[in-house]
């Protein structure tokens, strides 16, 4: 017999208050690599109510000027102060930044780790992404509801909103989906049967496509109105999304979170190449799905360990592969900043929509550029 499951992940927009924070601790980062590609930035924003406010630590050659650079975020993803309704921080801009610990800074120069803990990275060929389905179109239709607000395809759309999309799977494949849901944030009195209409015909149709059948059940606001969002609504906070910015939960996380954190920490950097050597084994054809996982300690370069598990998919053995990647991959956080070049003001485009299976060569964990020497070093 058939063995089915059902798994869901979900996402939310660029709007949403806790993406607003990312874009906003990703905006300093990349302000900073501009102008000084070895600056040391860990910044963390909250935005609540009508405030916002950028904290952390900074050790840089370059110059912010926060209050410009917050209203540039909050422009471009579409709370402008001229439009009713929208998040404006009428309340104020505070800015909390201080230079980088010494304590830290001791370990980081000399090419050391930034901080302690294991870093997960994920693949699966259930998609060309080469990520899992449910969370991949999950992304898909926040971003393509984006698009249509900013295209002004539906004018009454706000920038906050949510999708969650459950994902069939049969004998370990996935094959439909089963349940779609998507919250968009609306201007007021728009009557809901229309929201719905032109969601399901401008949104969900287009990104699943194929993925629906006439079982797939269709859920949009299911509250009934969503008209009070973005930040006036919830609070935001840098970094509270892993699960959104990652797998949707297929894999698992080491608890760190990406935005705002320069290369030096390996929270962002070695979660990266973790995904790039997961992706890598899976366009091998080494394995149909698997996880790799490292662990480091404060100060020092090399991994305390790396640990492979292809969930009995693999066509060799996992402790081979745990042993030959150290070989393959330079996993010092120094050569790993090196080998995908993230020291560049690129991280602007991974605070919303994920940092995995984005189809941007920017984003060089994304490459599938090592298959043929792990294949050599396999053999």
């Amino acid at each position: 017999m058939a063995r089915k499951h059902m798994f869901t992940s979900e996402s939310v927009t660029e709007g949403h208050p806790d993406k607003v924070a990312d874009r906003i601790s990703d905006s300093v980062l990349d302000t900073l690599l501009e102008q000084d590609p070895n600056s040391r930035v860990a910044c963390e924003t909250l935005c609540a109510a009508e405030f916002v406010i950028v904290a952390g630590e900074v050790t840089t050659r370059g110059k912010l000027d926060i209050p410009a650079l917050v209203r540039e975020a909050l422009d471009d993803i579409g709370y402008t102060e001229e439009a009713l309704g929208y998040f404006y921080p009428r309340g104020g801009i505070i800015a909390a930044l201080q230079r980088q610990s010494p304590d830290i800074a001791m370990g980081v120069d000399t090419g050391g780790a930034g901080d302690q803990g294991m870093m997960f990275g994920y693949a699966t060929d259930e998609t060309p992404e080469l990520m899992p389905a449910p969370i991949l179109l999950a992304h898909q239709l926040c971003k393509k509801l984006a698009q249509v607000r900013h295209a002004g395809d539906i004018n009454y759309l706000l920038p906050d909103g949510k999708s969650q999309v459950t994902v069939e799977y049969e004998n370990g494949k996935a094959i439909r989906v089963d349940k779609v849901l998507i919250s968009s944030h609306h201007k007021a009195g728009v009557p809901q049967t229309q929201i719905r209409e032109d969601v399901i015909a401008q949104v969900i149709r287009p990104v699943l496509g194929e993925w629906m059948d006439d079982s797939t059940k269709i859920l949009t606001n299911p509250t009934g109105s969503f008209e009070r969002g973005g930040p006036t609504a919830d609070t935001g906070l840098t970094g509270r999304k892993i699960i959104v910015d990652t797998y949707g939960g297929m894999g698992r996380h080491g608890g760190g979170a990406f935005s705002g954190k320069d290369p030096t920490k390996v929270d962002r950097s070695a979660a990266y190449m973790m995904r790039y050597i997961a992706k890598n084994i899976v366009a091998a054809g080494f394995a149909e799905r698997v996880e790799v996982q490292v662990a480091y300690a404060i100060g020092e370069r090399n991994p305390m360990s790396v640990h492979v598990d292809t969930f009995d998919t693999g066509s060799v053995d996992s402790d081979r592969l745990a042993d030959v990647i150290p070989e393959v991959f330079d996993l010092t956080p120094a050569g790993i900043i090196d080998h995908l070049k993230l020291r560049r003001p690129i991280y602007r485009k991974t605070s919303a929509y994920g940092h995995f299976g984005q189809q941007d060569t920017e984003l060089t964990w994304e490459v599938t550029d090592m298959v043929g020497r792990l294949k050599t070093a396999m053999a």
